[in-house]
């Protein structure tokens, strides 16, 4: 998490509605939300010393500013997402564009698969996990395991309001994991209460997963999260953790936060 791929909220708004949270009638306060990232920016370039690279905001591309569905980048290669809904896959050409201007390996999923990025694929060193059904297809995960020779293990997400990964589940440095287990289906609980430990797994608690407590981003032993969360605060600092609450409220209400605003460069 040294580098992150962000994109300003020049253009970013409400103008459709694909996810629970966005509603047309609830419009984002722009000035406001614009002061949200900015803050969010600071915090990581200033006070944890990560690089930013910053992508061009577009014209008609409100959710751009949510880089973390843009795609997958393992080393030099990324992995260009392709979104379910029509709304989005417009953001697919300038993302592959600026891929291919940094020099990275660009690969692209078949046709008829749908896959959403790192909204959708997190996990730790050994295994990565895969979320589907709201967004992304299983089928793309058997393909992306051949191509990175790593276990990814399918997590079946049942909330719709939980419509990502990344909005249910945050992997941490240290192998610990918060997640909202009502977001999966019994199989999913099953498998990653299998494959870490309790001690090492926070629930949730339900007021603070819909503030989006597992839409975070952890760099070494700093957590920046939305505001709001102050359990979820607590467990972080009996781990050794330092956490970093942001408002991200105008950035909720069309189902983002920290994590979606960003996307792992290495």
């Amino acid at each position: 998490m040294s580098r992150l791929l962000v994109c300003p909220p020049d253009f970013f708004g409400i103008e459709y509605e694909i996810n629970p949270w966005m509603r047309l009638s609830n419009r984002v306060d722009h000035a406001r939300a614009v002061a949200q990232w900015q803050i969010l920016m600071g915090i990581f370039e200033k006070d944890l010393g990560v690089v930013l690279e910053r992508l061009s905001p577009v014209p008609g591309l409100p959710d751009l500013v949510f880089t973390a569905n843009a795609g997958l980048v393992v080393g030099r290669t990324a992995v260009v997402s392709r979104f379910r809904y029509p709304e989005r896959q417009r953001e697919e050409t300038h993302v592959e564009q600026w891929f291919r201007e940094q020099g990275y390996e660009v690969v692209r999923i078949e046709a008829g698969l749908h896959f959403e990025g790192a909204g959708d694929l997190l996990g730790f060193s050994d295994t990565w996990f895969g979320g589907y059904r709201q967004r992304s297809d299983i089928g793309v995960y058997p393909i992306l395991s051949e191509r990175f020779h790593r276990e990814i293990i399918p997590l079946e997400l049942v909330d719709s309001r939980f419509y990502h990964l990344d909005t249910c589940f945050c992997p941490l440095s240290g192998g610990e994991l918060l997640y909202y287990p009502t977001a999966f289906d019994r199989y999913g609980r099953q498998v990653i209460a299998e494959r870490i430990p309790d001690e090492l797994r926070f629930a949730v608690p339900d007021e603070e997963a819909i503030t989006f407590a597992c839409n975070a981003v952890c760099v070494g032993k700093h957590v920046v999260l939305p505001a709001g969360c102050p359990t979820t605060q607590v467990w972080l600092h009996s781990r050794g953790y330092v956490t970093h609450p942001v408002l991200l409220d105008e950035f909720i209400k069309s189902g983002g936060a920290a994590k979606c605003l960003t996307l792992a460069l290495d």
